[in-house]
């Protein structure tokens, strides 16, 4: 028998898909799926969700068939977001709606295409991963027959918006600049409440994201040579975990002593999570899913030493993989790509496909959301298709 595991009994601020605000669009309901289960279901269907396979997470696509690519990593953000939800009584079904949409606006070759595509946008709004994911699933995916985009519920909207946090203070003055493009011009549309925290599967799903990326990108960085198991003892909290796997196994080898150290990991920060967020639920006492949006503070969080350890990963991380030369080589390369195709096409649309042409936005965002929606190697062919020389990303 195993014990130590219970299923949570549904929480009173959980968000519940009965209780919707519904769609832009009214649709009739479903007999068999809630309305998040169907905003899950239109996502994995969506063709922007299709090309994460062949878009970058820190490798290009063939540098290996093991390291993350932005689907695997969707998966694995999915599967953690799904586990918090669980054990904190969250819906389940948006927790992972949320995780399974929030890369959908990267472009590719990862944060050095975003940086590229930015700063050709400069003087017409700029860049926005995640504005482009709310553009993606309100306007720019066109299957549906009544629609554009694919008229997600409120909730996820919500949670694809304020994942990270509230956007505006209460007078409406974003907090950090300006908004985004998209989420500008989508605010005009819809009021997403953009002055509150999102929901606690939002922030469920956006502390799997953290969660998975720090376990992950250690873990492809050491099996792609960037640096050493031994370097890793850097950081005290891995250096803790690894002394634990030597006593408990002192002669595993390289491959299964990164795998152990990267299971710890994940399984350090989720019950650390899950520790401190039912710790601040218990205290707001929140009956409702608006008072979670109202607390002022995040409900789903690392403990305060889990808050350290992550940053430390991350400062580790940053120079020795992010920043290594090898990466930096290639991505620089992969900024220039970007940045000529987008130079191409906003002097002539022509040269993209006639649905990309006019959008509504100016052949600046035309461009961008094109280029935005390419796989790594799509990106690249579009290059040899148009220039003559073109960087071998290796």
């Amino acid at each position: 028998m195993v014990s130590g595991f219970h299923i949570r009994p549904r929480a009173p601020f959980a968000a519940d898909p009965a209780e919707s605000r519904g769609r832009l669009v009214s649709e009739p309901s479903s007999p068999t799926r809630t309305e998040f289960q169907r905003d899950r279901d239109r996502i994995l269907h969506s063709s922007a969700f299709r090309r994460l396979k062949h878009k970058t997470q820190v490798f290009v696509y063939h540098e290996g068939d093991h390291y993350r690519t932005r689907l695997t990593h969707t998966l694995e953000v999915s599967q953690i977001a799904r586990s918090l939800a669980r054990a904190l009584g969250l819906d389940e079904d948006l927790a992972e709606t949320l995780a399974l949409a929030h890369d959908l606006g990267h472009t590719p070759f990862g944060h050095a295409g975003e940086r590229a595509l930015d700063q050709c946008m400069s003087a017409d709004g700029g860049f926005d991963h995640n504005a482009q994911t709310l553009r993606i699933v309100t306007q720019l995916e066109r299957r549906y027959a009544d629609f554009d985009g694919l008229n997600l519920t409120w909730e996820t909207l919500e949670g694809i918006v304020k994942h990270n946090g509230p956007l505006v203070d209460g007078g409406g003055k974003p907090l950090k600049g300006g908004l985004p493009f998209g989420i500008a011009a989508y605010a005009e549309r819809q009021d997403l409440q953009l002055g509150s925290f999102a929901s606690a599967e939002a922030q469920a799903a956006a502390l799997a994201d953290d969660i998975a990326y720090d376990a992950h990108d250690l873990d492809d960085g050491l099996r792609a040579g960037l640096f050493g198991l031994p370097d890793l003892r850097e950081v005290p909290f891995l250096d803790g975990l690894l002394d634990e796997i030597a006593v408990q196994w002192p002669d595993l080898d390289r491959s299964r002593t990164i795998h152990e150290l990267t299971r710890r990991v994940i399984t350090r920060f989720v019950e650390a999570a899950i520790a401190e967020s039912e710790d601040r639920l218990s205290k707001l006492k929140a009956a409702s899913v608006e008072e979670i949006r109202g607390a002022g503070t995040p409900v789903v969080a690392f403990t305060p030493e889990i808050v350290g350890a992550d940053q430390a990963i991350k400062d580790f991380l940053y120079p020795r993989m992010y920043r290594h030369q090898r990466v930096m080589r290639v991505m620089s390369d992969a900024q220039q790509i970007v940045s000529d195709l987008f130079d191409v096409y906003r002097a002539d649309n022509e040269e993209m496909p006639e649905e990309w042409r006019d959008l509504g936005d100016g052949p600046e965002r035309a461009a961008a959301d094109f280029i935005a929606g390419m796989t790594d190697r799509y990106a690249i062919q579009e290059h040899r298709r148009l220039f003559d020389v073109t960087p071998d990303l290796r």
